[in-house]
């Protein structure tokens, strides 16, 4: 018993030199002076540059139209030596822009209306060669001079039209309708009892309508076929 007891406190004591030979002791420096780090005032300043901007994306990608028109201004501005400034070529890029936003524009209007912008003068034209009806009864009006005026001037369009009026003048005379200036060709239509005269007024309406209406440009050999129809309504009226 007695010797266990002894061991163990040899034990204790080997363990006790080996720790304090592992220990480390450092030296106290009490001759050197400290110094405060001071946070510089304009360090916020400092690291707000565009190379510390890490959301900005440097070199970013331009289209290909910007990418072509920047080469080619900057072509011309090396060819006679001249520096084109950033700005510039900016404002002449957005002024090609505009320019190519006006023509689709241009070329959307010809495709929609189908037709050129110089048909507007003319539509004024025709529309002071036409007549008032508002202001004058059918009965008296010469319908044949104002055909013959039109076909002088080569206006087929307008001829058809003075051709189609002549028809209701005819059918007025004969009492088949009640002439007035607003009424529609439908309602003249459902005025006529003689089926031969409505079967043929219907086919003359059409035609009138498309033509005068629909604005069809007409030539001579079309404006020739389609006065036979009022031709052959103006005889059997006639009869």
């Amino acid at each position: 018993m007695i010797r266990t007891i002894f061991y163990l406190f040899s034990l204790l004591g080997i363990s006790a030199v080996f720790s304090q030979n592992d220990s480390i002791v450092l030296p106290i420096d009490e001759n050197s002076g400290l110094q405060e780090r001071k946070m510089y005032r304009d360090l916020n300043e400092k690291y707000t540059g565009d190379e510390f901007n890490y959301e900005t994306n440097t070199g970013e990608s331009q289209n290909l139209l910007a990418c072509f028109l920047r080469w080619f201004f900057q072509g011309i501005g090396d060819a006679i030596g001249i520096n084109i400034p950033p700005n510039i070529l900016q404002i002449l890029e957005y002024t090609i822009y505009g320019l190519m936003g006006l023509l689709i524009i241009y070329l959307l209007i010809r495709v929609l209306i189908n037709e050129k912008f110089n048909s507007i003068f003319s539509k004024k034209a025709t529309s002071i060669v036409d007549i008032d009806l508002s202001g004058h009864h059918i009965e008296a009006i010469d319908l044949d001079a104002l055909t013959c005026s039109a076909l002088k001037n080569k206006d087929y369009r307008l001829a058809i039209r003075y051709q189609y009026l002549k028809i209701l003048k005819l059918l007025s005379k004969k009492e088949i309708i009640e002439w007035h200036f607003d009424k529609t060709n439908a309602d003249y239509e459902k005025e006529i009892g003689e089926p031969q005269i409505k079967n043929e007024f219907k086919k003359v309406s059409y035609l009138y309508e498309y033509i005068w209406y629909g604005e069809q440009r007409i030539d001579e050999a079309i404006y020739s076929n389609a006065s036979s129809r009022f031709v052959q309504l103006n005889k059997i009226i006639s009869q």
